[in-house]
């Protein structure tokens, strides 16, 4: 066995030795200690005995097989078969040895599990620099002008408004010109570029009562326009302006610059998504670190792997449900290296774009999960994400919904954003609900996966760490739906009998 993070084998135990025969049938059971949240590797070494000497390196050694144990657990008909492999250290070269293999009976009764693998395409770690003016603003100070500074609101999927940036105080001006600031569009605008940004401005007092001068409303559509009439805000007093006849305005502001700095290119190292030659991305590592576990308790190792949150060739139409291998009849992959393959080969074909819309995915699931309701299948939805959730509503109802229906749901958040709204979906503390019906069960588990990182650098860790915790809450959620349902194991097979019986020597 190998620990995790750990290079080196360790031996779990022998089985018996039969003699003179080259089709032998073991008895002798292991018992092992089975975590399904962690990747447990198996290295089997077979030798032919040529004494009672208990030292390996006094007998012949034959060859060795590999698997894990969530391979065993989850091989089809409770039998896995693998071929033999044989090192030669003269040519350093692996030769498999079709003649030989190993079958290892497992009585476990387990079922079939669906994996779908989701990617946001997300492409708003880009960020602006901006710069402002303003002309003709009110006069808040008795003895002077004012102190005016601008706060940044961006809008949320409830009405409310969220505070993204505040500038610098411009002191004793009606006419300010602030320093230009950096921004993520992330932040702004969560990616969607219609979204309401709402821009208040403030005379500073130094007691912290801050005289409100106006407010205006924009978008990044119009940010991005250049410098023209679509630039310049009138800056609106409401009370003033329910109270005054002839009230036109608090002055006027206006967007001096605005220069794009994109670093959500794949071919730029400051992206998520960075196609790195030599490691994976952190989108790369979330998909192995789960995907290598949980793909061993899927029979045919087939994934629909989907993106979300992209602009699709030839026509540019915004996405956020399509195929990342270009085929939306058939968006199966061969494993998860198949996966990964489809995930790179994308990012070369389509244009990242927003927002981050997670219902149509989860709905897109469940449509599976719906057809098969007799146990013989439960489906885990991998969604790996570096974005704040635009559709939070349709997504609570989607989750709601998929409550009752054999799934679950893993959301991996990568990359340096607030995820507060993916904690309230997680469930854990209050349970989910949706125009007032409330999650039959728990079936959302969330992580950050930058709380896994490991400081030292050691990758192969800090998968192993991210897999472990986001996977823990899976069993209970498959036996919860099971319970619920009444759906009871399948019999187990028959015991197995060994066809002929052979002398045995103890070492």
């Amino acid at each position: 066995t190998q620990a995790i993070g750990n290079k080196e084998w360790r031996e779990f135990g022998r089985t018996e030795v039969i003699d003179n025969t080259l089709n032998p049938d073991f008895v002798r059971k292991f018992i092992m200690d089975y975590f399904f949240e962690e990747r447990e590797n198996l290295r089997f070494d077979f030798y032919d005995v040529d004494s009672k000497s208990p030292n390996l390196s006094k007998h012949d050694f034959l060859g060795q097989m590999f698997c894990t144990l969530g391979e065993i657990v989850g091989s089809q008909g409770s039998r896995l078969e693998k071929s033999i492999s044989i090192w030669n250290t003269d040519t350093s070269l692996y030769f498999v040895s079709y003649l030989h293999s190993l079958v290892i009976i497992f009585f476990f009764s387990v079922v079939e599990c669906m994996q779908s693998v989701i990617f946001r395409y997300y492409p708003f770690q880009d960020s602006v620099l901006m710069q402002f003016c303003a002309n003709k603003l009110d006069k808040k100070d008795f003895f002077g002008k004012s102190d005016p500074f601008l706060v940044f609101h961006r809008s949320n999927e409830d009405g409310s408004f969220t505070i993204c940036h505040k500038t610098e105080v411009v002191k004793n001006t009606l006419n300010p010109v602030w320093q230009a600031f950096k921004i993520s569009v992330r932040a702004l605008c969560n990616g969607d570029y219609d979204r309401t940004i709402k821009v208040e401005v403030y005379d500073w007092d130094r007691d912290g009562s801050h005289d409100f001068i106006g407010e205006f409303t924009t978008s990044y559509r119009e940010l991005s326009r250049g410098q023209s009439q679509f630039n310049v805000y009138e800056v609106i007093n409401p009370k003033k302006k329910g109270k005054k006849k002839k009230y036109v305005n608090s002055g006027t502001v206006s967007k001096l610059n605005l220069i794009l700095a994109s670093t959500g290119n794949p071919l730029q190292p400051t992206s998520l998504h960075y196609m790195n030659p030599y490691q994976l991305n952190a989108y790369g590592m979330a998909l192995r670190a789960v995907g290598e576990i949980i793909q061993d308790y899927d029979s045919d190792k087939m994934f629909p792997a989907l993106g979300f949150g992209a602009r699709l060739p030839p026509d540019g139409r915004v996405s956020h449900e399509f195929a990342l291998n270009g085929n939306p009849q058939n968006p199966y992959c061969h494993g998860i290296d198949g996966v990964m393959e489809a995930y790179y080969r994308s990012l070369k074909s389509v244009q990242l774009y927003g927002p981050t819309n997670f219902a149509p995915v989860i709905n897109h699931v469940a449509r599976y999960a719906a057809s098969v309701k007799d146990g013989s299948q439960y489906f885990v939805l991998l969604i790996i994400t570096d974005g704040v959730i635009s559709d939070m509503a349709q997504t609570k109802e989607s989750i709601v919904n998929a409550s009752r229906l054999p799934m679950s749901i893993i959301i991996v958040g990568v990359g340096p954003a607030e995820f507060d709204a993916m904690e309230e979906l997680d469930g854990d503390v209050v349970r989910i609900s949706s125009r007032g019906r409330f999650a039959e069960r728990d079936i959302v588990q969330f992580v950050p996966f930058r709380d896994y990182i490991d400081r030292s650098g050691n990758h192969v860790l800090s998968m192993a760490r991210l897999a472990k915790d986001v996977l823990a809450e899976i069993p209970e959620q498959f036996l919860s739906y099971m319970r619920v349902r009444g759906i009871k194991p399948s019999p187990a097979p028959p015991p197995y009998t060994p066809p002929v019986h052979v002398l045995q020597t103890q070492i």
